[in-house]
C-alpha cells in the first residue's frame, strides 16, 4: 500500500479539489477507486498489466488426444451381382446401416431369415434372386448365400480398426444357440444344430448348414454354430440366425483402442 499527501486529505463534507490540469488515460486502463479520483497516484503505484487469455491457450482434453472413430462416409457397402444358368442374384449390404430389410428370394423362409440378419445386425440388407425353385430351393440359398459372403468381403475392405471377433448367444423359447465367429480371412464352419424336421413351411432344413458354408466360403470367416437348447424346428433355426447377425455386428464395429489398426499380430487379414 502506498501513503496519501496530506494534501489529498479531505474531510467528509469537503469536495476534492479540483484538477489544475485534465490526465487523459489510455482506452481501456484500469484505475481503483482511489485512481479515479486522482489519475496522477496511479504513477505512484502503477497496475502491471495482464495478460489476456484466448480459448487457444486454455488446456483442452487434459492434453490426451481425441479417440474417434475412422470415418465410413456413407458406410461400408459391398455390392454383387451374381447371375448363373440356374440363378440371378444381387445383394447389397452396408455394414453400418439401421436395419433396413428388403429382401425377395423366392424362398419366404429364407427373406424372413434374412430380415433377422439386418434387424439384429443393423445392417442395410437388399436382395432380389430368382432362380430354378421349380425344381428346389438349393441353387438360389447357395447363390444368395455365396453373393451374401462376397458383399461382406468387398464391404470390410482391409478390416482396419474392427474388433475381428463375436460371440452371442440367441435364446428364442425353449431354443438357445451359441455362435462365435472370427473374421480371420480363413474359411471354416462348425456347424452343429439338431432341427428335427426336414421341413419349415416349404423350406428344407438341410439347407441351413449349406447357407453358411456356402457363406463362409466367399466371406473368409470362421464361423462356430451350437445348439444349447431347443425342439422347435422354426425356433431353432431363427435364434441362429439372429445369434449370427448379433454376433457378425459385434465383429464388423470398430474398436476406438485401435485406432484404425488391423486387428491382426500379423499385420493383415487376407482371405487366403
Amino acid at each position: 500500500m502506498f501513503s496519501v499527501p496530506p494534501r489529498f486529505l479531505c474531510s467528509p463534507n469537503t469536495p476534492p479539489p479540483l484538477l489544475k490540469r485534465r490526465t487523459i488515460l489510455p482506452s481501456g486502463t484500469f484505475l481503483a477507486p482511489l485512481e479515479r479520483s486522482y489519475p496522477s497516484l496511479s504513477r505512484i503505484n502503477p497496475r502491471p498489466s495482464q495478460p489476456s487469455l484466448s480459448c487457444s491457450s486454455l488446456p483442452q482434453n487434459n492434453g490426451s488426444p481425441p479417440i474417434t472413430s475412422p470415418s465410413t462416409g456413407s458406410g461400408r457397402i459391398g455390392e454383387v451381382k451374381r447371375v448363373t444358368k440356374e440363378t440371378n442374384v444381387f445383394v447389397k449390404i452396408n455394414l453400418d446401416g439401421s436395419g433396413v430389410a428388403d429382401s425377395n428370394t423366392g424362398i419366404p423362409f429364407l427373406d424372413h431369415m434374412l430380415d433377422q440378419l439386418a434387424s439384429h445386425g443393423l445392417f442395410d440388407v437388399h436382395v432380389r434372386a430368382t432362380g430354378d425353385i421349380h425344381i428346389d430351393d438349393h441353387h438360389t440359398n447357395e447363390d444368395v448365400a455365396l453373393a451374401i459372403g462376397t458383399a461382406l468381403l468387398q464391404a470390410l475392405g482391409d478390416r482396419k480398426g474392427i474388433n475381428r471377433f463375436g460371440d452371442f448367444s440367441a435364446p428364442l423359447d425353449e431354443a438357445w444357440i451359441h455362435v462365435s465367429l472370427d473374421l480371420s480371412g480363413r474359411p471354416h464352419l462348425s456347424f452343429d444344430l439338431d432341427i428335427p424336421t426336414q421341413r419349415v413351411g416349404t423350406y428344407d432344413t438341410q439347407l441351413v448348414e449349406h447357407f453358411f458354408q456356402s457363406l463362409v466360403n466367399t466371406s473368409g470367416m470362421t464361423l462356430h454354430i451350437r445348439q444349447l437348447a431347443g425342439k422347435n424346428s422354426h425356433h431353432i433355426i431363427e435364434a441362429t440366425f439372429k445369434a449370427f447377425a448379433r454376433a457378425l455386428r459385434q465383429a464388423t464395429e470398430y474398436d476406438l483402442r485401435r485406432h484404425g489398426t488391423i486387428p491382426s499380430s500379423k499385420g493383415v487379414l487376407s482371405r487366403s
